[in-house]
């Protein structure tokens, strides 16, 4: 019996052959998500960093619409999209409570809607940045199984070779054993590395999340900054003591007429 890679392909039977190709397809999964998955990171991180620098400026200038629309030419960066959303909800929230403060309006709170679109926008994205990540989990709990499958159908057809075999000797069962070894390696082979890239990737979410949280807090920050306003900084002025009114004082008493004696 030829042992080669090829040699044991022609040997395998119908389920054996079967097995290899799905996992032949979850290989070519794991490795695709995992291209796809680092370009998005990569390009992610990158356009962040751009658009972080691009908008300092503007944020200090109290340029808010700009710096939203400055978001929409880094598509790939979702920290643009989290920002864009929050600017935007502050314009809006705005424009709401100069219209309520003219009609006598509820007095609307700007600060509480923006923390919830940045909120949403932030989870959202992060959803996004998981993409692909629960595939590679199922590929790594699955891929021993499915090879698994393959060794059972391969014991089979080894007691097979065995039972229909004169001599009953090692080389009766040797092609069904082979066959079983060959389908469990590569489940293993395969589950291995799709577990190693979904921790890889894994931890890297976890490394985007927290640069998402500390974008949108320090947003926020610098809105809740701009909502106060300059008055809001400023020290409380020191309350000078009034002068002291000067007490009159009273006249002298009026001496009693001397009366003249005789």
């Amino acid at each position: 019996m030829d042992f080669t890679l090829i040699g044991m392909w022609h040997e395998m039977g119908f389920i054996a052959r079967a097995v290899v190709v799905i996992l032949g397809i979850m290989s070519v999964y794991v490795v695709a998500i995992s291209i796809e998955r680092s370009v998005v990171f990569m390009k992610a991180k990158a356009q962040s960093r751009s658009y972080a620098m691009l908008i300092q400026d503007l944020l200090d200038q109290g340029k808010y619409r700009e710096a939203a629309d400055a978001a929409l030419q880094f598509k790939q960066s979702h920290i643009a999209r989290i920002i864009r959303a929050g600017l935007v909800e502050f314009i809006k929230g705005n424009l709401l409570d100069d219209a309520s403060s003219k009609t006598c309006g509820p007095k609307y709170d700007v600060l509480a809607a923006v923390n919830r679109a940045l909120e949403k926008s932030g989870n959202r994205e992060m959803a996004g940045m998981r993409r692909g990540m629960a595939g590679l989990a199922t590929v790594g709990s699955t891929a021993p199984f499915v090879g698994l499958f393959g060794t059972v159908f391969g014991i089979i057809n080894s007691f097979q070779g065995m039972a229909s075999s004169e001599s009953g000797g090692i080389g009766s069962v040797s092609a069904g054993i082979a066959e079983a070894l060959v389908t469990t390696g590569a489940g293993i082979g395969v589950a291995i590395i799709a577990v190693l890239l979904y921790n890889f990737f894994t931890s890297k979410v976890e490394a985007l999340q927290v640069d998402t949280n500390e974008s949108a807090l320090e947003i926020l920050d610098i809105l809740v900054k701009r909502q106060e306003g300059p008055a809001a900084t400023m020290p409380l002025a020191t309350a000078t003591p009034a002068p002291a009114t000067p007490v009159p004082t009273p006249p002298p008493a009026a001496r009693p007429p001397r009366v003249k004696k005789g």
